[in-house]
């Protein structure tokens, strides 16, 4: 029995992880260890740690590190908790290797304490760039801790070698998400009101805005400037769901939760919608607005227009379905104009998503387990030929 571990510290990265669990989960000569820390286990982000339960998976740890507060300190304190609560759960439970997704800090701290025990990593959406955030160079830093690569474009393979992996050990695999979008049964719009206390009676837009970490203030009032351009709009609803937790969270917590309680008749704000609904809620959204990176991975499958706001996801592949704008009042407000026009959403109405149609999780499934983990711990720094 080969012990395969998995950490999972957000909603957003649990979502796109589910399929490949559940493979993991089913494989008889595969022992899957989750381990479950960050956000899922604060009851200010919605406790997520139950949706995991509900979906049937066996949590092998828990590991709680995230402090109560988001400025810089106290996210770095979080990060060294990380390490020492991830370190104490790999010598507990012997993985063979450890799968982490994505660019947060919390999988750094992972990745970390794997590196030091010797464990082998598995990195899913590596090579990509988003120039607003500290999480491009944490992407990257967790490559370069990683052995085995799983990237979302070819672009992004490309990159990854860049750094000085070995191209043998780095797939172009597509975007996992979008796994769910094609396996799922997902709610008609009915069934998704009747979820939110039956309040969505009109058009809605979906927004999910972040905080971006290397902006003076985490371009909170970009948020600002995006509440004002939104009562332009009142034949439409509005639903919003939290942001990470991340520097300058609690104070874009704190405007959300201001806003709502003045638009109680239009806006539905949610801690987390959880994987189902929030893919049901792309699906009949008349756009999806913010800087989250779903708008331009995921939210082009739907052929639902995003508007991308700002520099968070600034260097990322984008389809056409994708409108650009700068964080304030005039851009936002005409993006989102442009969004709910009948020219734009006839012009993206048969495009394709750059990040691929599905089978992810399954490729990735199959090279975890035909690999043998204790044959590249060593790795070398590949040099390109110029």
């Amino acid at each position: 029995m080969r012990n395969i571990a998995v950490f999972t510290g957000t909603r957003a990265e649990y979502s796109l992880l589910f399929f490949l669990l559940k493979l993991l989960e089913n494989d008889e000569d595969i022992n899957l260890q989750l381990f479950v820390g960050g956000s899922h286990l604060s009851y200010k982000f919605g406790h997520t740690v139950d949706q995991i339960i509900l979906d049937g998976f066996e949590i092998t740890q828990k590991l709680d590190f995230l402090l109560p507060s988001e400025d810089e300190n106290t996210v770095a304190k979080s990060l060294a908790l990380a390490i020492t609560t991830a370190s104490d759960a790999i010598v507990e439970h012997s993985p063979e290797a450890i799968v982490l997704l994505g660019d947060r800090y919390e999988a750094l701290g992972v990745a970390q304490a794997a590196m030091l025990n010797r464990v082998p990593i598995v990195h899913i959406h590596g090579g990509e760039v988003t120039e607003g955030a500290y999480d491009d160079a944490i992407r990257h830093a967790i490559s370069k801790l990683s052995h085995i690569h799983f990237t979302a474009t070819e672009v992004y393979r490309q990159r990854v070698i860049q750094l000085g992996e070995n191209p043998e050990h780095v797939f172009n695999v597509g975007a996992p998400g979008i796994d769910s979008i094609k396996q799922l049964s997902l709610l008609s719009r009915e069934e998704l009101s009747t979820q939110l206390a039956n309040r969505l009676v009109k058009p809605y837009f979906l927004v999910t805005y972040h905080p971006v970490t290397l902006s003076k203030n985490g371009a909170v009032d970009g948020l600002k400037h995006l509440l004002l351009a939104l009562e332009h709009f009142k034949e439409f609803q509005i639903i919003i769901t939290y942001p990470n937790a991340d520097h300058f969270g609690n104070e874009i917590i704190e405007c959300l939760n201001r806003y709502a309680k003045q638009h109680q008749e239009r806006v539905v704000l949610v801690k987390s919608l959880g994987q189902l609904r929030y893919l049901s809620a792309i699906k009949h959204a008349a756009a999806v607005v913010g800087n989250t990176s779903s708008g331009l991975i995921e939210v082009p499958s739907f052929n639902v227009p995003t508007v991308n706001i700002g520099n968070r996801q600034k260097g990322r592949i984008a389809g056409a379905s994708v409108i650009h704008c700068e964080d304030n009042f005039e851009a936002i407000l005409y993006a989102i104009k442009k969004a709910i026009s009948s020219g734009f959403k006839n012009a993206i109405a048969s495009t394709s998503n750059p990040y691929g149609h599905g089978g992810s999780s399954q490729a990735i499934y199959s090279k975890i387990k035909t690999t043998k983990f204790d044959g590249i711990i060593h790795k070398k720094f590949f040099d390109l030929s110029f």
